[in-house]
């Protein structure tokens, strides 16, 4: 009995001394720095709290670019993360990418019910058969944000009728006329002044479905309605009623101070407006030239998806697809897009919000959900999908600069952008062969 004893002290004493089972590590990399990168660290810490079975890592890469850049050398070095986070620019990159991902709806397994995600938002993301590839997570579309303070100081009514860009540009006027020194600056300037422009007046900006239909496909960017709102912009630009700051989200910084009226930047601009801010804010949609429109068609996303990379364990993969199902719930959706201003990717959130009742109290901050879901998208407004992409903006930004410092036309510029940017794609269509 006494040895039985001593059997059993022994063995609870090797049971407590005995270490957990480990967790199993995810790997996630991200893009994100400041505030939201403060929210993701959140959202990980939430997921990791609840849950004994897996631990995810976030770990920031750097902007865009580089986060994908750095995906891309780590999987050749076989040292991938398991989730990458990746913009919307390099959609074609990671589809062409043989062998890199693993497509979302297969890490997800059976029963994942992809008709639970926005269709303007997932259709971004989904292969010509109607499956996920990726998953949307931060889903941002360009609005017109509005320093309502500097309006009435200027003696202008801030809620003036900004509806239309022939609106905007007689704000615009006023502006000036009350001395004001930055009427109107934007972010992302390729973004929303072609991309989105195109799609929110339903021409294309490329053909073949702006690349959803095929590689082989050639920019078409430089037509009448794009050249009609650069032509615009230029003239705006000369006349110092439009202050360029440069090509990412530089103009930010400069509407955030209070020093511009007007400013057409992501959606997702609210999280940083709304904490650095000191004066009346709104938002707006985005404007639209009822020259060529009676009425706007539907914006179309920015921002990011989580890619699913190859090369890694089962248990990974099942820690992946918690960690994507938790960032899905309506709970997390919901407190994401009011916190960030990034679009809900399921409409259970964008309801959930709706019922918490924060769009009647931050009036303004369903202007994109509106502004992407009243309208079914069309072969020219459901996105953009091309190779190079990313190079090729840089060619449009280029051409665009040239145009605010009044050295080009908007014809002539969106000519040469079309011109530089057709052989990029006819590379990465032989490359995707």
């Amino acid at each position: 009995m006494k040895l039985t004893h001593t059997l059993l002290a022994t063995a609870a004493a090797i049971a407590t001394a005995a270490p957990a089972m480990a967790q199993t590590e995810i790997q996630f990399w991200h893009a994100f720095t400041g505030r939201l990168g403060e929210l993701v660290a959140e959202q990980v810490e939430t997921f990791n709290g609840q849950q004994d079975d897996y631990t995810v890592v976030a770990t920031h890469k750097g902007n865009y670019s580089e986060t994908l850049n750095a995906g891309i050398a780590a999987f050749r070095a076989g040292e991938q993360p398991d989730i990458l986070m990746v913009f919307e620019v390099g959609t074609a990159t990671m589809m062409a990418a043989q062998g890199a991902v693993n497509p979302v709806f297969e890490v997800m397994g059976e029963g994942f019910d992809q008709s639970q995600y926005i269709g303007a938002v997932k259709g971004y993301y989904t292969s010509a058969d109607g499956n996920m590839l990726s998953l949307p997570f931060n889903s941002s579309t360009p609005v017109l944000w509005v320093n309502r303070t500097m309006l009435e100081e200027s003696g202008i009514d801030p809620d003036v009728d900004l509806s239309t860009w022939e609106q905007v540009g007689e704000v615009l006027d006023q502006l000036k006329e009350a001395g004001v020194d930055c009427p109107l600056t934007t972010a992302w300037q390729s973004w929303i002044h072609l991309e989105n422009l195109s799609a929110y007046h339903d021409v294309p900006f490329a053909t073949k479905a702006n690349g959803f239909e095929g590689t082989d496909t050639e920019l078409v960017f430089n037509s009448e309605a794009q050249v009609a709102h650069i032509q615009a912009m230029g003239e705006w630009a000369q006349d110092g009623k439009f202050v360029y700051t440069g090509r990412r989200n530089e103009g930010g910084a400069n509407f955030r101070g209070g020093e511009c009226a007007l400013f057409t930047e992501s959606s997702a601009g609210y999280a940083g407006i709304k904490a650095e801010a000191d004066f009346d804010f709104g938002v707006r949609p985005l404007p639209y030239w009822s020259a060529l429109v009676d009425a706007p068609q539907n914006t179309i996303i920015g921002g990011a998806s989580l890619w699913v990379m190859a090369g890694q364990s089962e248990e990974e993969y099942d820690g992946v697809a918690e960690f994507l199902k938790f960032l899905s719930s309506p709970e997390i959706q919901a407190k994401w897009h009011q916190d960030t201003g990034y679009l809900p990717i399921t409409q259970a959130a964008a309801d959930l919000t709706a019922e918490q009742g924060f769009y009647e109290e931050n009036p303004g901050t369903d202007v994109a959900v509106k502004q992407m879901t009243t309208n079914e998208p069309t072969e020219n407004s459901k996105g953009i999908r091309l190779g190079s992409f990313d190079q090729i903006r840089t060619i449009i930004d280029e051409e665009l600069e040239a145009v605010w410092a009044g050295d080009k036309s908007a014809q002539e510029a969106l000519d040469s952008a079309v011109e530089r940017g057709n052989p990029l794609l006819r590379r990465f269509e032989q490359s995707a062969r």
